[in-house]
């Protein structure tokens, strides 16, 4: 039986009949299950795409953001463990990287299956994030988050310079970035799935090498990629990035064409 949650953690969820492949979609901090709305346009009818709607923004503005990051998980695990009925597939950016790496591993100590590709966007290893945590954002004063914010080049300037939409963002971003900053890596057996691990050239945050240390999370295929861009090359090469991603989702559907 589906989880009685699992309509507000997966409301695009459309029913296993005509699908090939469901491809769950993770959000980074601070945004909304929104930042995908675009991708269904680029994909056949055949790919499902199903964004993971977390509490605190888009419909789930009025509840309480979750900060704690075994507890995020276990949700998300409840919801999308009766849904993988079909092969399946996650794709990550930044935070969402972290979050759905803890899934597909909670997955796993569940005995049930495993994406058959995860896509880790923006986002170091998660061996590597312990390392990228002294100077913590969730306390800082609203001003120094916001230039923060302003620096990260991911938020909306017309959010960032309104009041009133700012005041609702800020709570789901704060706890956002305190979900990053209580991240303590586990060592564990490698997930049995292909993993992908993209950035973007001009991020800051990102390099080639932290991408790379996502090889040893893996028994599987690895490949690595950069593309032109800063930490949100996702937006500003959002063409390319779907095409990337339908070559990889080609060996697990015949209805893809590039």
């Amino acid at each position: 039986m589906p989880h009685p949650d699992a309509c507000r953690w997966l409301p695009d969820l459309r029913p296993a009949s005509g699908i090939e492949l469901r491809l769950f979609c993770f959000p980074y901090a601070g945004s909304q299950a929104s930042i995908f709305q675009n991708w269904r346009s680029y994909f056949p009818e055949s790919i499902s795409i199903c964004p993971v709607h977390l509490p605190g923004r888009g419909s789930r503005f009025r509840e309480s953001p979750i900060r704690q990051f075994p507890v995020l998980v276990d949700a998300i695990a409840d919801a999308i463990q009766c849904h993988v009925n079909v092969p399946f597939a996650f794709f990550g950016h930044s935070l969402g990287s972290l979050i759905a790496f803890e899934v597909i591993h909670r997955l796993q100590a569940r005995r049930l299956p495993l994406p058959v590709h995860f896509i880790a966007s923006g986002c170091v290893a998660p061996n590597l994030v312990e390392h990228f945590n002294s100077n913590p954002l969730s306390v800082l004063p609203d001003k120094e988050l916001m230039d923060r914010l302003r620096q990260l080049n991911g938020t909306p300037t017309e959010i960032i310079e309104h009041a009133e939409l700012l005041s609702l963002v800020l709570p789901a971003v704060r706890a956002d970035f305190a979900l990053y900053e209580s991240y303590r890596y586990q060592s564990r057996q490698p997930l049995d799935c292909s993993l992908t691990a993209i950035g973007g050239l001009d991020d800051p945050q990102v390099n080639w090498n932290h991408l790379a240390s996502w090889r040893q999370q893996t028994t599987g295929y690895f490949s690595l990629y950069q593309l032109p861009g800063d930490h949100f090359y996702i937006h500003q090469q959002e063409a390319t990035l779907l095409q990337l991603i339908l070559r990889k989702f080609m060996p697990y559907t015949h209805k893809v064409a590039c």
